[in-house]
């Protein structure tokens, strides 16, 4: 008698079904299937850096995604079971309630969920476990270099790499092994009718973006608008179905191709593959340093200043510096979930210069903020800009008013986020800790 096989796929940042190799896998190796979520956010508990407060606009994305791929799951006789908890309980839990032979994932960049593979995997002999990668251009078989030898910058990092070719998307799935009875509930719907949100999440509405984006002309004017602070036209906006997977980046690249192919190709489109090669190193990046992407001398081991002022971080999340343009951004992240790559740069800059800041309290912010979060791109971008990342420069220091004057002339854009243009006091109290008149 032939034993069934039961596998467990763990869906991360792959919410999707095209090119998912790693799903892809499971439907070639068992013969029943238990596709699973797990909400958890176990990593605050002990970190010191997460904000209190839940922000509303990456929830959303997130369970919008989630209610996009239990359809298309549905499409296939499948269902997506999606828990609240702890994700190293929770799967060995179900390991155990079904005698599972295989558990399958996309490979990630986050260390929290590195060593949650890792112990689950240690305290499961016997057991095959199957990690894919699917997150990245590149896998680490085509990288010329070991993960371990990743180039200290990003110029080293594309010398490195030179005319390597991303690898080709694979089909969609259009079969998946059935599920084992369960009785667990079905995924709680969102109704998408009534949110006034910027992006819906799911791979419906990614490929959508993308399809859309790549039909017209506005690919070949990236690179002269893309540092735009503001406007829907002004950039690709694939980062948030990126971020959690809903769109898988070598569709994207393929997309790309296509259209330098077919329609048009120039110094615009070809901006747009380096900013995905950007995307791809600091993939990589987080895989080579592990808990060194969230310390405060970051990978370069250097004393980085900046401690934690309770009343400027509030002013800073909250649109109330001294600082008009920085203002304006907060208010945007903190109302829509999503910030341009100038607005970033800007705020994380006045973050860590003029109010002397530890990065990480800001890096771990945006964590909670923003509906494109990746925890490569953000942490590595924050250690970039303080100085203590991949870069040959110190901090990177950006002169606000000048920034103001070239991204908002006119003062359009603070005008509107109704942001705060008076010129306050950055603190209330003195060092001695006397009020500020």
């Amino acid at each position: 008698m032939t034993t069934l096989k039961t596998g467990i796929f763990w869906f991360t940042n792959d919410l999707r079904l095209h090119d998912n190799p790693a799903l892809m896998r499971a439907n070639s190796l068992v013969d029943r299937l238990l596709c699973i979520y797990v909400i958890d956010f176990g990593w605050r508990a002990s970190s010191q850096y997460a904000y209190a407060n839940e922000a509303k606009n990456p929830a959303l994305f997130l369970r919008q995604s989630l209610n996009d791929l239990s359809q298309s799951l549905e499409g296939l006789g499948q269902r997506l079971i999606v828990f609240d908890g702890q994700t190293l309980a929770t799967l060995n839990e179900l390991i155990r309630e079904f005698d599972v032979t295989d558990v399958f994932r996309s490979d990630n960049a986050g260390w929290y969920e590195n060593r949650t593979w890792a112990v689950l995997k240690n305290s499961n002999a016997g057991i095959h476990f199957h990690s894919v990668d699917s997150h990245t251009l590149f896998d680490l078989e085509s990288l010329p270099f070991s993960v371990d030898a990743l180039p200290s910058s990003f110029t080293k990092f594309k010398n490195a790499i030179g005319d390597l070719k991303p690898l080709k998307p694979i089909e969609v799935l259009h079969y998946l092994p059935e599920p084992p009875l369960n009785n667990y509930s079905e995924l709680e719907r969102v109704d998408h009718k009534n949110l006034n949100l910027l992006f819906k999440g799911g791979e419906t509405y990614g490929l959508a973006q993308l399809g859309d984006y790549f039909s017209t002309e506005k690919p070949m004017s990236y690179k002269r608008v893309r540092n735009s602070i503001d406007g829907w036209d002004n950039s690709c906006k694939l980062s948030p179905w990126l971020a959690n997977g809903c769109l898988s980046v070598r569709e994207v690249i393929s997309t790309l191709y296509d259209y330098e192919k077919n329609i048009s190709a120039n110094e615009s489109t070809y901006w747009i593959y380096f900013e995905l090669l950007w995307r791809e190193y600091f993939q990589w990046y987080a895989h080579k340093n592990g808990a060194r992407l969230f310390s405060l001398s970051g990978i370069k081991q250097l004393n980085s200043l900046g401690s934690y002022y309770p009343e400027r971080f509030q002013k800073w999340l909250n649109g109330s510096t001294p600082y008009p343009l920085v203002n304006a951004c907060m208010i945007e992240l903190k109302e829509t979930g999503y910030l341009s790559n100038r607005g970033r740069q800007i705020v994380a800059s006045c973050f860590v210069n003029e109010l002397a800041m530890d990065w990480r309290y800001g890096a771990a912010y945006f964590e909670q903020a923003l509906i494109d979060y990746d925890v490569a791109s953000n942490w590595g971008n924050w250690q970039y800009l303080a100085g203590v990342g991949a870069d040959t420069r110190d901090k990177r220091r950006f002169n606000l008013e000048k920034q103001r004057q070239q991204f908002d002339p006119d003062g359009r854009y603070i005008r509107l986020w109704s942001a705060d243009d008076e010129l306050r006091p950055l603190d209330s109290v003195d060092a001695a800790d006397w009020p500020i008149s």
